[in-house]
């Protein structure tokens, strides 16, 4: 089947080998590969993250998709819990002392894609949503074990809050205040997940653990 070029012809600013040679299409990319990149250009409006795991695909997908381990591998998320929304959990961002985090956990296990739907204080709008993808490492770079990819997006609430009224008191700072350590932090955070999932499957042990009986609220 062949696309139909006339339907591109009104759009402005293609390039394609219908109109760009690989010459010029190659000098074109040469001038936009710099040597090095402001974190700015890189981070300021996504941040992507990756990491090859030596663990099966279908037990870090499994791992992922239940939320109780974000306890795990996550650096400061605590104590969750039900709250009387079916598939709402709440915890505790230890980051900033008296911050509540709301969570949900949104997975299909076809695609095995695991995102994370969450918000500080409030669970009216869970803006904050995390992204992952788990691959198996055989299609990508042809060994076993498995590829993680973690988007996050610059959602306009990172540099405003939307319910100041409802932070635990008027200094406590802003999650948008730390978009600038996001790559950092989290990465730091996929090197956990990654020690965690790997020294389990590596010493035979269960990948997933049951989550400590937890009382809704």
């Amino acid at each position: 089947m062949t696309a139909d070029p006339s339907t591109l012809a009104d759009i402005p600013g293609l390039i394609r080998v219908e109109n760009t040679s690989p010459q010029e299409l190659a000098a074109h990319c040469a001038r936009m590969t710099q040597e090095a990149y402001p974190h700015e250009q890189v981070y300021g409006r996504y941040c992507t993250i990756e990491e090859y795991v030596d663990c099966p695909p279908e037990q870090v997908y499994d791992y992922l998709r239940q939320g109780h381990h974000l306890e795990e591998w996550t650096c400061s998320l605590r104590d969750f819990g039900p709250t009387g929304t079916p598939g709402l959990w709440l915890g505790r961002d230890l980051l900033e002392p008296g911050t509540g985090i709301y969570c949900k956990v949104v997975a299909n296990s076809e695609a095995m894609t695991v995102d994370y739907h969450c918000a500080w204080d409030q669970a009216e709008t869970l803006w904050m949503v995390y992204l992952m993808r788990v691959v198996p490492a055989s299609l990508v770079l042809g060994k076993p074990g498995s590829v993680i990819t973690w988007t996050n997006c610059r959602h306009p609430y990172y540099d405003a809050n939307p319910y100041p009224e409802r932070a635990p008191r008027p200094d406590r700072r802003w999650v948008g205040e730390y978009w600038d350590l996001f790559y950092a932090g989290h990465t730091v955070e996929m090197h956990n997940l990654k020690a965690i999932l790997e020294h389990r499957h590596g010493h035979g042990l269960p990948v997933s653990v049951p989550p400590v009986r937890a009382v809704a609220r």
